[in-house]
């Protein structure tokens, strides 16, 4: 086993120069932040404060979202360092972190630079959002001796199967935290299907994240400019926007005045499209699309909205995070392709809070029905909102189960 990771260390090792000319083409391409650099070599942009310290990392944006409200909730407790790889992550961090918690970009799986940033931050714990496990990080991590954890964490049955073809590579990277927190009974089976100790169902955190903000000022804005229907397609990837589009052209026929509101998972795909686009201060126009493409304002639209299409799912990318408009009271519009997230689709099919199409005619069709009958609708999304409740107090537990590893 050690042999194993001692050659992936070394592989990294000789990487390092390739992967240091690799984060210079994504810092011209945008993708990085070149005033910034540094960290991705472990080398930290800010002091270490003081006290006891909880590393989190996260490694993009739902995953960030999902673990704010424990951060929370270890507000008083300790000081927090949130490591993300993206950034739309870090921006999103630097608007939602409260004042006990630090934003650094988590270092790529290279030894040294690894051991720069644990002998820099020197955490009392570790804990890792879902996925994203790099083997060197986590033998760095054991060798320090610093307790580590995973939450919220899935695993399908698929990938449970090829690590058990792969079972020592899997004792490091499974076996070594303290508790594992899933998401869901199946994700505990396949955990343990792994020989997996310590596994806790105890809820998916998404369900109990922070409802999604907004800016009321915005929020009356945008009432008082759009006076007819309105609907929305949220967190839409490339081939989506012209489904969407070609929907509202069918729609536009019983609903002249209809605004339709779409919002991209990139926000910089928006200037894609000639569309009237929220990054450029524009309004929407009765009968037109409108792009919203900017980060951190989708719980404005949702609440614009009596009902959304959530994109990633007419296409085959997985489906997303359904239940942050479901627990605002929207009943949900998604494609087919939803196998990264088919208890969500499962628990609002069970009470009638979803509709499932595949093209853009069923979309209208969606779409129309719920702009035409309110209270069908208001039904549907009351029963979304009730289908996601009862995880109030999920991150204060999870906070008090890091404190307690941690001691």
């Amino acid at each position: 086993m050690s042999l194993m990771f001692n050659m992936y260390g070394a592989i990294g090792t000789l990487a390092a120069p390739f992967l240091r000319r690799m984060l210079s083409k994504r810092v011209v391409r945008g993708k990085e932040d070149p005033a910034r650099l540094a960290e991705r070599f472990g080398i930290a942009s800010c002091p270490r404060p003081a006290g006891r310290l909880i590393w989190l990392h996260a490694a993009s944006v739902g995953e960030t979202m999902s673990v704010l409200a424990v951060i929370d909730a270890l507000a008083g407790h300790c000081e927090v360092l949130l490591t993300t790889g993206t950034l739309t992550s870090a921006q999103l961090a630097a608007e939602r972190l409260p004042a006990h918690a630090r934003h650094q970009f988590v270092p790529l799986d290279v030894p040294d630079w690894v051991e720069a940033f644990l002998q820099h931050w020197q955490p009392n714990a570790a804990v890792f959002v879902e996925s994203e496990l790099w083997p060197t990080t986590l033998a760095k991590i054991d060798s320090h001796g610093i307790p580590r954890l995973l939450i919220n964490a899935s695993l399908s049955a698929r990938s449970a199967a090829r690590w058990r073809r792969l079972r020592r590579a899997a004792g490091i990277l499974v076996f070594g935290f303290r508790y594992i927190h899933v998401q869901s009974a199946a994700d505990a089976a396949n955990f343990k299907s792994l020989g997996s100790a310590g596994i806790l169902e105890w809820g998916n955190l998404k369900f109990a994240s922070r409802l999604l903000p907004y800016d009321e000022i915005a929020l009356v804005q945008f009432k008082n400019c759009i006076t007819g229907p309105v609907w929305l397609a949220a967190s839409t990837h490339p081939g989506e926007e012209p489904i969407v589009a070609a929907a509202h052209d069918i729609l536009r026929t019983q609903f002249p005045t209809l605004v339709t509101i779409i919002v991209p998972r990139h926000p910089e795909r928006g200037a894609q499209f000639s569309y009237l686009r929220r990054s450029l201060g524009k309004m929407p126009k009765a009968g037109e699309i409108y792009m919203a493409d900017t980060l951190g304002e989708l719980g404005l639209f949702y609440r614009l909205c009596s009902f959304a299409f959530i994109g990633g799912s007419l296409v085959p990318v997985g489906g997303h995070n359904i239940s942050e408009a479901a627990r605002l009271g929207l009943p949900i519009i998604s494609g087919p392709y939803t196998q990264d997230i088919p208890e969500l689709v499962a628990t609002l099919r069970d009470c009638g809070a979803i509709a499932e199409v595949s093209d853009a005619a069923m979309l209208a069709a969606a779409a129309a029905h719920w702009l035409t009958d309110e209270d069908a609708c208001r039904a549907a999304g009351d029963a979304a909102r009730h289908a996601f409740a009862g995880l109030e107090d999920l991150p204060a537990r999870l906070a008090a189960l890091i404190m307690k590893v941690s001691l």
